[in-house]
C-alpha cells in the first residue's frame, strides 16, 4: 500500500475511533448542534469512480434525512485517480458539493519551542471547564456560544479519556486543544482560539502544551489530527507532514453552518 494511502487510512480509522466514541454508538453522526460531531465518512480504500457515485448517492440521503447539519468526510487519496479527478462533477450529481477542505497530518511532533509566557495552562476537568471549551470552539467558528455549552455539556470522553487543555490570558480563557488517545497514537482536536486573539502564537502554544502532556501521561508520541487550511502551518511548525487532504461535502445549498 502506497504511503499516502497508508496515511489517509490512519487519518480516516483514528477519526472513526474517536467520533463513533463520541456518538455513543451511532456511527459518527452524534446528532449535535456542533456540526464538527456530526459526520459520515465513505467505505474502503482505492475507491473507483462507479463506487464513487454509489457511496455518494447513498450518504446524500442519509444526510438530507438528518435533522442537524454535518459533514461527509471524503479523505481523497483513498479514492482511485480517476475518481478524485471526476469528484466534483459525481458529487454535484448525487446533490452533494464540497463545503471546504482540510488536511490531515500526523507524525512524531517536535515539543522542544519556547512556551509561551503570557498563558497559563489548565486541564478541563469539570461541567464549567467543558462549557469553556465549548464555548471557544464555537466562537472559533462564528457560531453563538450556546451551541458550544450544548454540544459538550456532560460529556464523559473529553472529561474521563482526553487530555483537554484551556489557555488563559490575564485569567482569561482565549485557546483550547484536546487529544484523545486512539489505538497507538494521539487524534489531536479542538484547537481553536477566540477570534479577537488570533495571531499570536496560541494555536500553537497550547497545542504544544496539550500533546506534551498527554504524551507524558499515556506514553504515545505520535499525534494524528485533521486541521482547516488555515491551521495547517502551525502543525507544520511542529513537525507533522500533511498526509491527505480531506474534502467536507454538504447537499448542495446547504446554509455553512461554520459561517465560511
Amino acid at each position: 500500500m502506497e504511503v499516502t494511502v497508508v496515511g489517509a487510512v490512519e487519518a480516516r480509522d483514528r477519526f472513526a475511533d474517536v467520533w463513533g466514541r463520541l456518538a455513543a454508538g451511532q456511527g459518527q453522526w452524534a446528532g449535535s448542534p456542533f456540526v464538527w460531531w456530526n459526520a459520515a465518512t465513505l467505505t474502503g480504500s482505492d475507491i473507483t469512480a462507479e463506487d464513487l457515485s454509489e457511496q455518494l448517492v447513498r450518504e446524500a440521503e442519509f444526510l438530507r434525512g438528518r435533522d442537524e447539519g454535518g459533514y461527509l468526510w471524503v479523505f481523497a487519496d483513498l479514492l482511485s485517480p480517476r475518481a478524485r479527478q471526476e469528484l466534483d462533477d459525481r458529487a454535484a450529481d448525487a446533490g452533494l458539493e464540497i463545503a471546504f477542505t482540510g488536511q490531515a497530518l500526523d507524525g512524531e511532533p517536535d515539543l522542544t519551542g519556547p512556551a509561551s509566557s503570557d498563558l497559563e495552562f489548565r486541564r478541563v476537568t469539570d461541567e464549567d471547564d467543558l462549557a469553556t471549551l465549548g464555548e471557544i470552539n464555537a466562537l472559533a467558528y462564528d457560531l453563538p456560544p450556546t451551541v458550544g455549552h450544548e454540544a459538550f455539556a456532560g460529556s464523559r470522553l473529553w472529561l474521563d479519556e482526553a487530555y483537554a487543555y484551556v489557555g488563559y490570558r490575564d485569567g482569561r480563557a482565549v485557546t483550547c486543544a484536546a487529544a484523545v488517545p486512539s489505538a497507538d497514537a494521539l487524534v489531536v482536536t479542538l484547537v481553536a482560539t477566540l477570534p479577537e486573539q488570533s495571531r499570536r502564537g496560541y494555536g500553537q502554544a497550547v497545542t504544544r502544551h496539550t500533546i506534551t502532556e498527554a504524551t507524558r501521561e499515556s506514553g504515545r508520541r505520535r499525534v494524528v489530527l485533521h486541521s482547516t487550511v488555515e491551521g495547517q502551518p502551525v502543525f507544520e511548525r511542529l513537525g507533522l507532514r500533511p498526509t491527505t487532504a480531506i474534502h467536507y461535502l454538504q447537499p448542495t445549498g446547504t446554509y455553512d453552518d461554520l459561517g465560511d
